[in-house]
């Protein structure tokens, strides 16, 4: 069974509207309107008034130039496209771009009547008016995403917690079956995540709320440091004491991955377990000092990956 979204729903009920004011009014292709309203629905509140005013002004150039082309040449086919050849430039040299598809709508409007009086302009201009109005207006509703930040927040600490334990089951027991699909899962929740974070700040007029993008790239720098831990991992021969220390430890901050949690306590456990290192017994032999010159570089990678937790300023999410 197929879903109807929220834009779809704007869309057809803003178009009706358009049309039935422009109709209402008298107006000459009355239909324009709905076009204009359906061209300029948009994904988000910010987008939707940033390129209101992009199409209002791309609109009122068209007008002018119609008026020049059209009433200083002729209404032919050949002079749409040398209208375009100068006007699609111009938009573009004006960052008005963005109104170049709902300004042809009323430029060929125009040479479909094939005049250009004061009542015609003023036609074109309550079109635009309608139409990008109407779906302005439409635009204001916007429906929150919070809950699927949320969800994909949690989705993705999941994934970090059971990363996190398969390192930990690897420094103690050494090599076992995980097949590591959280680690590409991992990446596409932060991508997506990163998506509607941005959705979430483009929809709020009031205020600028970026803590969920915020948090979002706070893991995804986490989640660069976590594959360069991985190798580092594999690569060694489990067989000191030290591993066992290490993935103890790793198990606590598994196990406290959450978003409002602090990186303080697990940086001292760290430093406490760094201290412990330094006072045991020096290796005796070369493979027990490359085990152990690995663990310590992995240690780093760790201390880094909590680091970019402390570092976190907006962790009440």
């Amino acid at each position: 069974m197929f879903k109807i979204g929220s834009r779809t729903l704007k869309t057809a009920i803003g178009v009706v509207i358009a049309v039935s004011i422009a109709k209402f009014l008298g107006l000459h292709n009355y239909a324009s309107a709905g076009i204009l309203t359906m061209l300029c629905i948009q994904t988000t509140k910010k987008k939707s008034v940033k390129t209101a005013w992009a199409r209002f002004v791309a609109a009122l150039i068209g007008i002018g130039f119609s008026f020049v082309f059209f009433e200083g040449i002729g209404y032919y086919p050949i002079v749409i496209g040398l209208l375009l050849l100068l006007f699609i430039p111009t938009t573009v040299r004006l960052n008005v771009k963005e109104g170049i598809v709902t300004s042809s709508v009323i430029i060929l409007q125009f040479y479909m009547l094939k005049e250009m009086t004061w009542g015609t302009i003023a036609n074109g201009i309550i079109t635009i008016i309608i139409g990008i109005g109407v779906a302005l207006i439409m635009n204001l509703y916007m429906p929150s995403n919070e809950d699927k930040l949320l969800q994909l927040q949690k989705q993705l600490e999941g994934k970090y917690k059971k990363i996190l334990k398969e390192i930990s089951i690897y420094l103690k027991e050494g090599d076992h079956l995980w097949d590591g699909k959280e680690i590409t899962e991992s990446y596409k929740i932060i991508e997506e995540a990163k998506a509607y974070a941005v959705i979430h700040i483009e929809n709020r007029f009031l205020g600028y709320d970026d803590a969920y993008f915020n948090y979002f790239k706070m893991r995804e720098k986490q989640f660069e440091v976590i594959e360069r831990m991985l190798p580092l991992v594999t690569s060694l021969k489990i067989s000191m004491v030290h591993s066992k220390m290490i993935a103890d430890l790793i198990d606590e901050i598994a196990d406290a991955v959450s978003s409002n949690n602090t990186a303080i306590v697990f940086l001292a456990k760290l430093e406490d377990l760094q201290r412990t290192f330094r006072d045991m017994e020096l290796p005796k032999t070369r493979e027990e000092f490359e085990i152990r010159a690995s663990l310590l570089n992995f240690l780093w990678e760790l201390e880094k990956y909590l680091n970019i937790k402390r570092y976190y300023r907006d962790s009440d999410v």
